[in-house]
């Protein structure tokens, strides 16, 4: 079935510079004037809204080439697919050869989705509510965690990311950690993606938190971030494939808890350094690309980008370790109030990563990795279900699945508007959302995203991933 005035649209897109076909609920889309740039396609449920700009976003993104050689071979957007600010789409794969493009992770580098699981009833968990809430917002809002750490543990978590960490804390544990099962957080690193470590140079982090010698007390680490980021506990609802839900430690019933958050202002640092050097390498006399989107070519600048490579590892170790310390808090503080809780983790993986696959490299951005048999997190609003999915590796999308349901509304349009509304308008009437912004709940309310269960049945008739577990919310942090 074809959307309603779909020629109409197709028009109204073909005078903004943009040659839009439509088939079976997939837009191809590329720009009139790039005809030797890759076609690229949108996954969208039926119903979705199309949006202009996104889609100009993806097809700048998809003729991306630099002028001494290098181009995008693949280009695709998974159905949660929305504009970007900076340029580029949310949702957005592009796979490439030649050349690798700062600007397409941007500057939350990392950003990703961590779930972990615990044996306590709903009912256990709510008797006890108050008590851990207000432990949580102290770590997350007020700045009572203490994740004080050696000059030599952050080099190692900067240059070799979570293994490189738990060495140097099992050398010399030093804040909350002491109080942690290192052992466990050892065996678990096997359930992060690439075992949370990539090939960094803690020289190129910022100079502040890597000194030579002393205490490092970075104020940004285990901190949730703003936006679309979250710590959410979360009911095990409902389980679709029970062998593999075994063999992953899920079981109907448990509380769970997921967390999305990045590389801070780590990625900031190091995502906006690499975006100014991108520009500033560009050929002299040459003019720049209407984008705005500079990539950097393994032929003119091999050194570049095997440099910008190793900066955005570094800048990922952080975020494998932020995600982890979030979680290692939270695990804390249940085992204070509840007792003997393991909490044990079922996968950690990222959203915005550039990373070797392919015939080059692929990068994802606002998407994550689904390769045959992975697990993949795609979390619901704070109002809606969460899924566990497993990865089937669809090379039609460079192995890649959704990071979420999408928005639907801008943070701006929910900030103007959204204070008028009804908590029903706006989704929020059954929402237990822990934060100290009232703005925040309201432009990261359910009514500022796309229905999940079109986002997940879509990619599941497109043999994308499949369904393990659903998830239902029971409360939120928001930062």
């Amino acid at each position: 079935m074809q959307p309603k005035n779909l020629k109409r649209l197709l028009r109204a897109l073909e005078r903004q510079g943009l040659d839009v076909t439509y088939s079976d609920r997939t837009y191809s889309v590329r720009l009139v004037n790039s005809p030797d740039a890759p076609i690229a396609e949108v996954l969208l449920p039926e119903g979705f809204p199309v949006e202009a700009k996104a889609l100009k976003q993806l097809a700048n993104l998809a003729s991306v080439r630099h002028p001494s050689g290098g181009c995008v071979c693949r280009a695709c957007a998974t159905p949660d697919f929305h504009p970007g600010d900076a340029g580029v789409a949310i949702g957005s794969v592009v796979e490439t050869v030649g050349q690798v493009i700062p600007g397409a992770v941007g500057s939350d580098i990392n950003c990703g989705m961590r779930l972990h699981v615990a044996d306590l009833t709903i009912e256990e968990f709510l008797s006890k509510r108050d008590q851990f809430v207000e432990r949580m917002k102290g770590d997350y809002f007020f700045g009572t965690r203490d994740v004080t750490m050696t000059a030599q543990a952050m080099q190692a978590l900067f240059q070799y990311g979570v293994p490189g960490w738990l060495d140097a804390m099992l050398d010399r544990a030093t804040g909350s950690i002491v109080k942690s099962d290192l052992q466990q957080l050892a065996q678990e690193s096997e359930r992060i993606f690439l075992g949370g470590s990539m090939d960094g140079d803690w020289k190129l982090a910022p100079e502040e938190l890597v000194p030579d010698t002393g205490l490092v007390r970075d104020g940004g680490l285990a901190t949730i971030g703003g936006g679309n980021h979250f710590v959410e506990v979360q009911r095990v609802d409902k389980v679709e494939n029970r062998p593999l839900a075994h063999a992953w430690g899920v079981r109907e019933g448990q509380l769970a808890f997921m967390i999305h958050s990045g590389s801070r202002n780590v990625g900031k640092y190091i995502g906006g350094m690499w975006r100014d050097k991108a520009k500033a390498t560009w050929q002299k006399g040459l003019k720049y690309p209407d984008s705005q989107i500079f990539p950097l070519s393994t032929y003119s600048h091999p050194e570049l980008v095997a440099s910008y490579l190793q900066a955005e590892a570094t800048a990922a170790n952080y975020g494998f370790v932020n995600r982890l310390l979030l979680a290692e808090l939270l695990r804390l503080r249940l085992r204070e109030v509840y007792k003997d809780v393991e909490a044990p983790l079922v996968y950690d993986l990222p959203h915005n990563i550039t990373l070797p696959e392919g015939q080059g490299w692929v990068t994802r951005k606002g998407a994550c990795p689904a390769h045959t048999g992975q697990p993949v997190i795609i979390p619901g609003s704070m109002g809606a279900y969460s899924y566990l999915m497993v990865g089937k590796g669809n090379p039609a999308f460079c192995n890649s699945a959704s990071h979420g349901a999408g928005r639907i509304r801008s943070r701006f349009d929910l900030s103007r508007r959204g204070a008028s509304q009804s908590e029903t308008e706006l989704g929020l009437s059954e929402v237990d959302c822990i934060t100290l912004r009232e703005e925040r709940r309201i432009e990261e309310a359910p009514a500022a995203y796309k229905p999940i269960q079109s986002v997940i049945d879509v990619q599941v008739e497109a043999e994308m991933v499949d369904v393990v577990a659903r998830l239902s919310p029971v409360l939120t942090f928001k930062a």
